[in-house]
């Protein structure tokens, strides 16, 4: 991710706050106090925090992003700047839920990273995957983002359930911002590409971003017809024992 996107990424922001709704809505029912929890490619630490807030668990990071964990601003999890494909013996399935919020849309080989965030999770354990939705919104903004795809629903859950990941929950959310994401692929034509990220994600003012927060919240979740992004939470499937 650019880094003056983390700039703009604030706790407050609408899409932050809508995104942690939609979390609290597919862990509900689960109770993360005793869970080991990691996310992968933590950035600046918001999610982590939200977590830590919320739950009261200590959530571990990792990124390769330096300039974006020297800004982290979780406060109970460790922090590492490691690479998850190295697939380390001493964070082999260690973590209860493995957390990937907006990272696979920038990786190539999609299969072999899936197995990596695998390697991190315990047996029966959960990966919780967010992605930006539907090929049809790639725009400008995609590309400054470093995007290479975004995702319909049916297909991450035919590529989680390719990796032996089963899912448990899933929904499209933003809804009712598609009609914004449309005018900005087009608007974003226009604009220099240094100003992508800012003009494509920046609300402006405190009164627009309270209004687009109120606006995403006009839909029910879990729903399967359309969004600005797809949330999938998977389990790890147990290895059969032998015999």
């Amino acid at each position: 991710m650019a880094d003056n996107w983390f700039e703009i990424a604030t706790a407050d922001h609408f899409w932050i706050r809508r995104r942690f709704d939609v979390v609290r809505r597919l862990l509900q029912g689960h109770d993360l106090k005793e869970w080991r929890v990691a996310e992968v490619g933590c950035g600046h630490g918001l999610v982590q925090q939200q977590l830590e807030q919320r739950y009261g668990v200590a959530v571990d990071g990792f990124d390769l992003n330096l300039v974006s964990l020297r800004q982290n601003v979780s406060t109970r999890g460790r922090l590492f700047y490691y690479d998850v494909c190295e697939r380390r013996a001493q964070f082999g399935g260690q973590y209860d839920l493995v957390i990937l919020f907006d990272v696979l849309e920038h990786i190539e080989r999609e299969e072999l990273f899936l197995e990596a965030i695998k390697f991190l999770a315990k047996e029966g354990g959960c990966v919780l995957i967010n992605v930006p939705a539907l090929q049809f919104l790639y725009s400008p903004y995609d590309r400054s983002a470093g995007h290479l795809r975004r995702y319909a629903l049916p297909e991450l859950a035919n590529l989680l359930r390719a990796c032996k990941l089963e899912v448990v929950a899933s929904t499209y959310w933003g809804m009712p911002l598609l009609p914004f994401l449309i005018l900005r692929k087009q608007h974003l034509r226009f604009v220099r590409p240094e100003k992508v990220i800012q003009r494509g994600f920046d609300p402006g003012s405190k009164l627009v971003n309270k209004a687009m927060f109120l606006l995403s919240q006009a839909e029910s979740i879990p729903q399967r017809f359309c969004g600005t992004s797809a949330m999938i939470l998977a389990r790890k499937s147990r290895e059969p024992k032998r015999s």
